[in-house]
């Protein structure tokens, strides 16, 4: 394996509302949610509460994390690449988080985080999430006075744009245009809230966060013009 490839730890993460009932919100969040909310086009038949179940997950201070998947690259014995995974899932978002933070300092310092559209999303979530409950930040996700390039985040999304700061493109068709096979089945990221809340099927959001993981991994490969990795090299922990 390539040395550049060793330290870089994949993740994806799967994010709800911080709850399915609007009025369990304390009368400061309802106000704050309210007043974020304005700014939202909307139909004229939806109000506050319809949009928090929408779109509250998306925000760090109105939804909370219940999975994170990650994998990292390792030499297969067969002489190819694999992949191994492991996810971080739960109903309580304080154990999972405290768990990955362990897993991170296990890793150190030198470990380079790797998400599709990461720098915008996953990891000021994972940042703003973990101080929400209490938890200090680890070494890998501690930004304070460090310059921009001095952090060692990989982002596919970024790679992608090429300095075009106004193009977004998803994972999903990313993993169209080269051949990568896709993660969804079921269930996407806009149908994890309700998948959350109506069933609580925790491992169905696990398996679609894992396969996510696995995707932006075939990605970061193949816009790096490297081989991929077989389906026989991917092992799950």
């Amino acid at each position: 394996m390539l040395p550049e490839l060793r330290d870089i730890l994949f993740l994806d993460i799967e994010t709800v509302a911080i709850t399915n009932d609007f009025n369990s919100l304390d009368e400061r969040l309802k106000v704050q949610w309210s007043r974020k909310a304005s700014f939202f086009k909307r139909e004229e038949t939806q109000t506050d509460e319809h949009l928090f179940h929408e779109r509250a997950g998306i925000y760090a201070e109105f939804g909370k994390i219940v999975c994170i998947s990650v994998g990292k690259l390792f030499d297969h014995e067969n002489r190819e690449l694999g992949l191994k995974t492991k996810a971080f899932f739960g109903h309580d978002e304080t154990q999972l988080l405290q768990e990955f933070k362990t897993m991170l300092e296990k890793l150190g310092d030198q470990v380079k985080l790797c998400a599709h559209n990461g720098k915008e999303f996953d990891f000021p979530y994972l940042c703003r999430r973990m101080l929400v409950n209490g938890i200090a930040l680890p070494g890998s996700l501690n930004l304070s006075g460090k310059k921009s390039w001095q952090v060692d985040h990989l982002d596919t999304m970024d790679m992608w744009k090429f300095g075009d700061y106004k193009h977004y493109t998803s994972l999903d068709l990313l993993a169209s245009i080269f051949n990568i096979p896709s993660s969804k089945s079921d269930i996407d990221g806009s149908k994890v809230n309700a998948v959350y809340y109506q069933t609580g099927d925790l491992e169905k959001i696990k398996t679609y966060c894992t396969a996510d993981v696995l995707v932006l991994a075939q990605l970061f490969l193949k816009m790096k013009s490297l081989p991929v990795i077989k389906a026989e090299n991917v092992m799950t922990t």
